[in-house]
């Protein structure tokens, strides 16, 4: 194939990732008549947060009017087992609510009581309703609302354009390089400032709530080759329900709304296993607490034939079923072509939510590499070691807004963009590489492989010496991609992006095998099979800046008037999405 053209562009502000994160970042810069440019590797009508069901939080007191962000701020600490940074849940939290009014304002359909008021409803580990919510597609609506408010505003939107490197000189930011996937034209984009929102890293194991070719930890790997750093990449969310067959949907989620609706989780004999693990709250405990019992029961060898457990909403009546849980029962039809008000589901832990991700700063979401800044899941700092259900969708508008009018004010005082002519060699010659590979190593099949040691190794359960076999099994597999053969044809350039996507996810990969061996306690979601119990002393931020580099950041102290709001809360009849 000839040498596609290299298009040059400009901008003021680059956003990468045209998720949630990135538009609302977007849309704040173009308000603030800031020229902006977004780019995707997916189309920005499908981007991840379309599928983020249950709800956003924000302390409205619209159905709760003791409710407050002070308490939203305690719940959240308490929920991430001391792990998130205080400055960071205090700015979610405090300005929860303005993130709710800038959705209503560009005609967000959410649900309503009969007079009028957004309703709210119970998720999780929250002390009171604050979850707002439109059916079980509240991500979805989140994502149609900014992206027609992104069209409104004539955001240029670049849709599948795979970014493989961003330019620094001198740990300033000068812009970013990348290519088409459907034509191979490669992009030339210069910018003062550049907003990282490429999502997370669990595609990087088998069975995962991601999409084909998404998360695969291009964040990662783009921000540390840029001089950034990864922060707790360990600390990755395993949801309960993921659907086991057919292969090529494993991981896809049952929405845990199931389970809040009165579904009953069953081993394969039969068996109401949550009486074991939580007797009181039983399938309504915590996620990481429900995926740590369903983990057990498949170890054990009490397990479904396709090494599951059932989740039972059959006894239900089919009208509840029909009202409540419409989307669970139209993807079992389409994907299994199995009648939930009949049938049990087959169901495993999967990959959901990474904790953990780029190093920032609380105040402006910076990376310490000027001009640089990361948001939503490519971030790191609210969740600590347990997600509270719905503070993911929250926190995209939260810091979209805050980042946009940082990096409005950051463009606006720059002097002079300084360039590098040996960073832009450096991006053209890694892909002119890739693209002359013709080794005899299917990339695919080592992407299998990579998904495979981390299912193995660093799934809901580790141990030393799995972890650390796993760490020489990926040394395997990187010493394979020297042979890697990259295939583009008239189909376009898919195999070069899946080549990328396989360079981030064994940097992500090594990242969250050294420090899921360095943490050595359990903490919420990373459970440690010969460390059974939270160590006080390792209650730090691990960050990781390169394979073997892990230093040990403290926690600022919860304030006072935070802390004594925190207490154990009950998930009992509520939906923990």
């Amino acid at each position: 194939m000839s040498q596609p053209a290299e298009i040059q562009l400009a901008t003021s502000v680059l956003v990468i990732g045209t998720g949630g994160a990135g538009l609302r970042a977007a849309i704040e810069l173009a308000e603030r008549g800031i020229d902006v440019l977004v780019l995707g590797k997916r189309a920005k009508s499908d981007a991840h947060t379309t599928l983020a069901a249950g709800g956003i939080n924000a302390a409205l007191s619209t159905m709760d009017p003791e409710d407050s962000w002070q308490q939203h701020a305690a719940d959240t600490i308490k929920e991430s087992y001391l792990l998130a940074h205080p400055e960071t849940v205090r700015i979610v939290t405090e300005n929860a609510a303005r993130g709710i009014e800038d959705l209503e304002r560009w005609g967000m359909p959410f649900a309503r009581e009969a007079d009028g008021r957004i309703s709210q409803r119970f998720f999780g580990a929250h002390s009171h309703r604050r979850t707002a919510f439109a059916g079980d597609y509240t991500g979805l609506e989140i994502q149609r609302t900014l992206v027609n408010r992104a069209a409104q505003l004539d955001i240029p939107v670049l849709d599948r354009c795979y970014v493989t490197r961003i330019l620094v000189r001198d740990n300033v930011v000068f812009g970013a390089y990348g290519f088409d996937q459907e034509t191979g034209s490669r992009y030339l984009i210069h910018a003062d400032a550049v907003i990282l929102a490429a999502g997370g890293h669990t595609r990087i194991w088998r069975r995962t709530s991601s999409r084909r070719d998404e998360n695969t930890g291009d964040s990662f790997r783009l921000a540390v080759l840029a001089g950034g750093r990864i922060r707790d990449p360990e600390l990755v969310q395993f949801h309960p329900s993921g659907l086991i067959e057919p292969e090529s949907a494993a991981g896809t989620l049952v929405s845990e709304a199931a389970r809040g609706e009165g579904g009953i989780l069953r081993n394969a004999l039969g068996e109401r296993f949550m009486e074991r693990y939580d007797p009181i709250r039983r399938e309504l405990s915590t996620r990481d607490r429900v995926a740590l019992a369903a983990y057990t029961e498949i170890k054990e060898g009490r397990g479904t034939p396709h090494g599951g457990v059932w989740l039972d909403v059959s006894h239900l009546p089919r009208e509840t079923i029909m009202r409540r849980l419409p989307r669970v029962y139209q993807t079992l039809l389409e994907l299994q072509m199995l009648d939930i008000t009949r049938t049990p589901i087959e169901i495993a832990p999967t990959a959901h939510y990474s904790m953990g991700g780029v190093w920032v700063r609380p105040e402006d979401h910076g990376t310490g590499v000027e001009g640089l800044y990361a948001i939503g899941e490519a971030a790191s700092g609210l969740h600590g070691a347990n997600r509270l259900g719905g503070n993911s969708l929250i926190e995209l508008l939260v810091y979209g807004r805050i980042v946009g009018e940082h990096a409005a004010k950051y463009s606006a005082n720059l002097g002079a963009q300084q360039r590098s002519a040996l960073a832009l060699t450096e991006a053209r010659a890694e892909v002119d590489e890739l693209l002359a590979a013709d080794g005899p190593e299917n990339i695919r099949a080592l992407q299998r492989g990579l998904r495979d040691i981390m299912t193995e190794h660093a799934g809901v359960v580790r141990d030393e010496l799995g972890l650390v076999e796993g760490l020489i099994r990926l040394g395997e597999i990187e010493a394979s991609t020297q042979d890697l053969g990259v295939h583009p044809d008239l189909a376009g350039y898919q195999d070069l992006a899946h080549a990328f996507d396989l360079k981030a996810s064994l940097l992500a990969a090594r990242a969250t095998l050294e420090a899921a061996l360095e943490r050595r306690e359990t903490r919420g979601c990373h459970n440690r099979a010969d460390f059974p119990n939270l160590d006080p002393t390792q209650r730090v931020n691990l960050v990781w800046s390169g394979p073997g580099r892990i230093t040990r950041e403290p926690i600022p102290p919860v304030p006072a008037e935070i802390a004594a709001l925190m207490r154990e809360v009950s998930s009992e009849g509520k939906l923990v999405e």
